[in-house]
Order: structure tokens, then C-alpha cells, then sequence
């Protein structure tokens, strides 16, 4: 099993729990989570794992680095599996719908920004706040 396998890579003790979260986050249409919605998808799908179990291994996740952990403004932890590539996120203030999205020029004109002020950039979280237009 694959997450069996991510699971002692990342250094964690394969337990039935961290399986059925790891399938869970792995196997949901959606790629942004919170707690609530994994173990609410866990309870529809019979399986017996506390609300507390999930933020507990949510944790562990974000620690072994299997999962992000992003704190939308007006909103809660929501997480997502750490296995792609870099990306951005729009968040739309009415839904709380997430969009992820990719710009190069973006991240060409922050890196060019960094090194204007002279720094250079280690990492950075793109944020946009948006709403539909009529």
C-alpha cells in the first residue's frame, strides 16, 4: 500500500487511523480540508476515528511533512496533501471556495521584488481575496 509507505517514509508508525486519513486526504475531490471535513467524510464512510484522533494526526502530518497547513483569513485550518508543486491560492470571501493557481510572472516579479530590497527569498505564501463579479 502506497500510504503504508508514506507513512514510514515520513518516519510514522503505520497505524489504521493515519491510513484512513492519508487515503481520505488522498481520495477527496476536494484538496483543501479542515479537520472537521475529514472526520465528518470519515464518519459517512463507517469509520470509527475521533474528532480528536484526526486534528491529532493532522498535526503529526504537518510535522512529518505530508500535509500543509494553511490559515485562511476568516476562516479555519484547512490542509492539504503536500505533494505537488508550488502553487498559489485565491480564496473567495463569499464561498470560502479555494483556488489554486500558478503564475510565472508572479513569481518571477516576487523573487525580482526580494532581491531589490536585498534579500533573498527562502520561501513565501501568495494569498488573493476575491469575490465574483456581477
Amino acid at each position: 500500500m502506497v500510504e503504508n509507505q508514506e507513512l514510514r517514509k515520513a518516519g510514522l508508525k503505520v497505524t489504521l487511523p493515519r491510513v484512513k486519513i492519508l487515503q481520505m486526504l488522498d481520495s477527496s475531490p476536494e484538496r483543501h480540508l479542515s479537520a472537521e471535513d475529514v472526520y465528518k467524510a470519515l464518519m459517512e464512510a463507517g469509520e470509527d476515528v475521533g474528532l480528536a484522533t484526526v486534528y491529532r494526526v493532522l498535526t503529526q502530518f504537518e510535522t512529518a511533512g505530508l500535509v500543509e497547513r494553511h490559515n485562511f483569513d476568516g476562516g479555519h485550518a484547512v490542509f492539504e496533501l503536500a505533494d505537488s508543486e508550488h502553487h498559489d491560492h485565491m480564496v473567495c470571501v463569499d464561498t470560502g471556495e479555494v483556488i489554486e493557481f500558478f503564475d510565472a510572472e508572479i513569481e518571477r516579479r516576487q523573487k525580482e521584488i526580494v532581491k531589490q530590497h536585498g534579500f533573498e527569498m527562502v520561501d513565501h505564501n501568495l494569498v488573493l481575496y476575491v469575490k465574483k463579479t456581477k
